[in-house]
């Protein structure tokens, strides 16, 4: 959000801010200046003077102005601001710069500090250009929100962990402890151990548990309904009852030539609107990482409020849904190839068998969690009779063989990922198609406007079903659920679409 539409809409802020309204954390931060401290909308002090508010569209933005976070309210738990437009350029290249900032792929376990040289090349410009347009839409430089990233990350990590120090300046993107340091003074006024909380924390043989904020309304039943649907043994654990709503699952990463391996436990507190994670410690290392990757994985950062502004009509019943999305990229895409024009049911099948063949050994606090799903690694030399004997066929063993080798060349499933020219890759590789193209895009890549045009339901739903080139037309009645496409599918895909009918 833009200095100048928050000035515009200061009063709406304000508003908000007096009614503790959870449906806009994370959207804005307000900066009181008679403390000098920024909090968010959902913070349980008193609400400041209207004159003594500033308002800001990103936590950088208001540490950029020299506010420091509030220690109550937490700002570093907040939901992440998702912007998509589909009109401005430059709105969209600068929140696509702040996406891939986001990610921290693009600071964790490299060998040097990421450069906005190195991001502008990503993104197809220079740096100067990059810094222009960036600075004109979200009122920081690129290094500022970075640096505000990391910042955020190793604050969660002293308030809610006892991890050392040194390991959590190391975690979370910096390059010395030193340096940690330097930034925690400047920015916080703060030395890190005087953000260590009194509060007990997870002992180290129940993992390290941390918070993650989401806004409100979150159906949380049918986000694990979709999961327990889709759901593996050895790898999988779902509870879904009344008392307890959860995911417990293994979780394998390589990062910088080092392969991570653990277990995730994920719970949601929904009075708090927060999903609460706990990880084995042997996944510290890669800790904000695996924070990104379940925050995508629940859908935590949506902005309900964007979405039903234009779905709204279509789908009534559909303001909390949520795009379910995936820990794994490469996992989620394999099972995406396994179920093609077969039932879920099948392919829960032949995924577990997979599962069985090839699962890397873990051993977990739970008996029956003992695999991982099999790394790219591996599938790239799985021969095709290893593959026939799990009642895989040939044209399915291709397309996975083929896609655990693109993966170990270089190809990204995640949310930093470029979409386009990540699609356009997929669908290059034998026995991958739009519709499992558009699949991976909507829930590995996480872009809320993906469509697969081909998708019978839709069709059936759009009333396009039986008439000539049913996915062109699909396509041209999607228009106007853009950008927000992904969401209009899991709509329709819920039953909550009041549409055309056939």
């Amino acid at each position: 959000m833009k200095a100048d539409d928050l000035s515009s809409s200061a009063d709406a802020c304000y508003a908000a801010l007096q009614a503790r309204d959870a449906r806009f954390d994370g959207c804005f931060f307000t900066g009181v200046t008679s403390t000098g401290i920024y909090c968010r909308p959902v913070c349980s002090v008193k609400a400041p003077k209207r004159e003594n508010c500033r308002f800001f569209g990103h936590a950088a933005q208001a540490e950029s102005a020299g506010f420091r976070p509030c220690l109550r309210c937490r700002p570093e738990l907040a939901p992440h601001s998702v912007v998509w437009s589909i009109q401005d350029a430059s709105y969209i290249l600068a929140h696509q710069a702040a996406r891939l900032l986001d990610e921290p792929e693009s600071w964790l376990g490299l060998d040097t500090a990421p450069t906005v040289e190195k991001l502008a090349l990503k993104l197809g410009i220079s740096g100067r250009h990059l810094r222009r347009i960036f600075e004109a839409q979200l009122g920081v430089s690129p290094l500022q929100y970075l640096q505000t990233r990391r910042l955020h990350t190793a604050k969660q990590l002293l308030a809610d962990t006892l991890l050392p120090i040194t390991q959590i300046a190391l975690i979370s993107g910096f390059a010395s402890v030193r340096r940690f340091n330097a930034a925690f003074a400047a920015h916080y006024q703060l030395n890190p151990t005087q953000l260590r909380r009194a509060a007990p924390r997870s002992t180290p043989d129940q993992g390290i548990t941390v918070k993650l904020g989401y806004r409100p309304p979150y159906d949380v039943l049918a986000m694990m309904a979709f999961f327990q649907r889709h759901y593996n043994f050895a790898i999988e654990l779902i509870a879904a009852s009344a008392q307890e709503y959860s995911l417990t699952r293994t979780f394998g990463i390589e990062i910088a030539g080092v392969r991570h391996t653990g277990w995730l436990h994920m719970r949601f507190d929904e009075p708090h609107h927060q999903l609460l994670l706990t990880v084995s410690d042997s996944l510290l290392d890669v800790l904000p990482l695996v924070i990104r990757r379940v925050r995508a994985a629940f859908d935590l950062d949506a902005d309900p409020r964007a979405i039903n502004a234009v779905l709204h009509p279509d789908f009534p019943t559909g303001d909390a849904l949520r795009v379910p999305g995936a820990l794994d990229g490469f996992e989620l895409a394999v099972r995406a190839i396994l179920g093609q024009q077969i039932t879920v049911a099948a392919a829960r099948t032949l995924a577990q068998r997979l599962v069985n063949k090839f699962g890397e050994p873990i051993v977990t606090p739970w008996p029956e969690l003992n695999k991982i799903f099999p790394s790219p690694a591996v599938l790239a030399v799985a021969t095709s009779d290893e593959l026939g004997q799990l009642g895989i066929v040939r044209q399915r063993q291709a397309a996975i063989t083929g896609l655990a080798k693109a993966v170990t060349g270089g190809l990204q499933l995640h949310g930093g990922a470029d979409v386009q020219a990540t699609i356009e890759a997929l669908k290059a590789l034998p026995g991958i198609g739009d519709w499992t193209a558009q699949y991976i895009a909507m829930r590995a890549l996480r872009w809320p406007d993906a469509f697969p045009a081909g998708d019978v339901a839709l069709h059936k739903a759009l009333g396009v079903q039986g008439l000539k080139n049913p996915a062109r037309l699909a396509e041209a009645a999607s228009m106007a659920w853009r950008p927000w496409r992904s969401y209009a599918v899991i709509g329709v895909w819920s039953g909550a679409w009041i549409g055309a009918e056939p």
